[in-house]
């Protein structure tokens, strides 16, 4: 580690002051690029997770501090101990709460939210290591983090195009229309591997659906078999998930 930096791993207000400023800039950054797609959690949730998990890492040095200082009587004599793991592991299982409420599953059997969830929890890892005064360490996360949210969806998208494998989600009219769609499917050539069935309107007030997992062929495109699905006459929802 860089010994020029010992003065702010110390815990003088100087360095508190900097690893608050650290963490809700860094988080706020990351924050805004979610904010940008109009996600759940965007720029200020970022910036005050981050800042809370900072402060509570500030806060376990500062407790331990002072056991071993200022408080170091009354600590003998009531026996108390520090551990200075300990609240910064709650915030990694309190992130959990944010997580949870964040990733749903929608109309289309797409699970949304996960992706800004991930986030949420490593941008409160993120909070403990600026939290704990170790700066390189937070350099570097920020730098990949921002790369995994900003340049990587990119790439994930260019891979998703050129997928064999794919999950359409498809809305009909009625439950006999299901061996239509899957002949209209075969005669793509693309291959089945598996069905999944929702009657809908006998029990959830909607139109019956299914999510058809299949396997394109070489050269394949995805949207050429959506085509075709779509121009049945009894299929009114067709998504690719």
């Amino acid at each position: 580690m860089l010994h020029s930096l010992d003065y702010l791993r110390q815990l003088n207000i100087v360095s508190v002051l900097l690893r608050m400023a650290l963490a809700m800039c860094c988080g706020g950054m990351i924050g805004i690029e979610r904010g940008r797609k109009h996600r759940a959690a965007g720029f200020r949730t970022y910036m005050l997770v981050c800042l809370g998990a900072a402060l509570t890492m500030i806060l376990s040095q500062y407790v331990d501090w002072m056991g071993t200082h200022a408080w170091t009587e009354q600590a003998e004599t009531i026996g108390f101990r520090t551990d200075v793991s300990r609240l910064g592991a709650q915030v990694i299982n309190g992130i959990g709460f944010l997580g949870a409420g964040i990733i749903i599953v929608t109309g289309h059997q797409e699970v949304k939210g996960l992706t800004t969830a991930a986030g949420l929890w490593a941008s409160a890892c993120m909070g403990l290591a600026i939290g704990a005064g170790f700066y390189e360490c937070m350099a570097v996360v920020f730098v990949l983090i921002f790369l995994c949210i900003r340049i990587l969806p990119r790439i994930e998208n260019a891979i998703v195009e050129r997928a064999r494998n794919l999950n359409l989600y498809v809305e009909f009219k009625a439950l006999d229309d299901v061996s239509d769609i899957i002949a209209c499917i075969k005669e793509q050539g693309v291959h089945i591997y598996d069905v999944d069935i929702d009657r809908g309107k006998a029990y959830k007030g909607r139109d019956p659906n299914a999510v058809f997992s299949v396997r394109l062929n070489h050269g394949q495109h995805h949207t050429q078999v959506m085509t075709a699905i779509s121009a049945l006459e009894n299929v009114t929802v067709i998504v690719d998930i």
